[in-house]
């Protein structure tokens, strides 16, 4: 699909049904909608920290889309489309950035740091690039299982740099694992241009070196994406062997909440990607071609998923925080000596300044 949302190659058109587009476009537009939510909610302190993921939508919900439900994901960190395509609603993302009782993670984890065993993604973890090796014993385990299951591992190109991503390639395809390593290439490792990353021709190409298949695919182009990563998925399957997907996209928002993108690169760069090669902008006009959508359509969604995310960020917002005691919880089944000490502690110390701590916004 080009630019304009026009088909290039009639043979490689996945010829999605009208709903599963509408779905596509949906997805990706409610997630754009709760990211700009979400970032000025941080920047009003509300918050401590958010991750967008504009300009890459395409990526998450073309991947997703490909998958079975059963597949096992793990994520870097800019991957909210994947688990929101696979099901994950709009009060768990808020829970979780509020940190509140209705957090999965039971409050522990900074925002944007998602997980859901029962959708079959794998909690996120800040460290660069740990994903790689445990996606590998994950797939390895997968395979050992004959389950018919695939691991897709998420990842960027500057994780790629990470010596991680080489155990991880190695140990994949050694043992002949089906896993999808999935790099998005979005031009920029924080503050690190590609071009100052790595000198050879991208990620794709060290597949080759490491035995594995590999495909470098327009990550702003949904169909491509979906179709890579289907094609990837089938021979994983199939033939237990890894696959490199380098999907080719731009992150038009900065790193996280945290930096400052102006300050490594220009205002009209980020202009050309969000206006002239937007993966929500080609999908659109491939909608309003096929009569799928219409500027009514538009507007009318625009305003129902701001209504939907606003919900959702006012219920959080209302919550209390968790109890102070999971602290403690859910490592040992039953406290150490030292642990049951600092527990104890703990308290006193709240007891003693409970005029320092706002423990009514916390749940007993």
């Amino acid at each position: 699909m080009d630019r304009q949302g026009n088909i290039i190659n009639p043979s490689e058109d996945p010829k999605l049904s009208k709903e599963t587009v509408l779905n596509f476009y949906q997805k990706m537009t409610l997630l754009n909608t709760m990211d700009r939510i979400l970032y000025e909610s941080q920047r009003q302190g509300r918050i401590s920290f958010y991750m967008t993921n504009y300009g890459e939508e395409g990526t998450h919900i073309g991947s997703a889309a490909a998958l079975d439900p059963s597949d096992l994901v793990f994520g870097q960190y800019r991957e909210a489309g994947v688990l929101m395509y696979r099901g994950f609603p709009l009060d768990l993302f808020m829970a979780q950035c509020y940190a509140s009782t209705d957090d999965l993670g039971k409050g522990r984890q900074m925002p944007v740091h998602y997980g859901s065993k029962d959708l079959n993604f794998v909690t996120i973890s800040s460290p660069l690039a740990t994903q790689l090796p445990q996606a590998a014993g994950a797939a390895y385990a997968i395979k050992r299982e004959n389950m018919n299951r695939v691991v897709i591992c998420y990842f960027g190109e500057g994780a790629a740099s990470e010596g991680d991503a080489h155990a991880g390639f190695n140990f994949s395809a050694t043992l002949e694992c089906p896993l999808i390593f999935f790099c998005r290439n979005n031009g920029y490792a924080i503050s690190t241009p590609t071009n100052e990353q790595y000198r050879g021709d991208g990620i794709a190409a060290r597949g080759p070196g490491y035995g594995m298949l590999s495909i470098r695919v327009d990550g702003n182009d949904v169909f491509a994406v979906y179709n890579a990563t289907k094609e990837a998925r089938r021979r994983a399957v199939a033939e237990n062997q890894p696959f490199l997907i380098e999907a080719m996209t731009y992150r038009i928002g900065h790193h996280s909440t945290s930096d400052d993108s102006s300050a490594y690169r220009s205002v009209d760069e980020v202009n050309y990607w969000d206006k002239q090669d937007h993966p929500i902008s080609r999908l659109r006009h491939y909608m309003l071609a096929h009569s799928w959508w219409s500027e009514d359509d538009e507007r009318s969604w625009r305003k129902q998923s701001r209504k939907m995310v606003m919900e959702a960020f006012e219920k959080a917002e209302k919550r209390l925080k968790p109890s102070p005691e999971l602290l403690f919880t859910d490592v040992y089944q039953e406290l150490s000596p030292s642990l049951n000490k600092q527990r104890e502690s703990m308290w006193r110390h709240l007891q003693q300044y409970k005029e320092h701590y706002q423990l009514d916004l916390y749940d007993k």
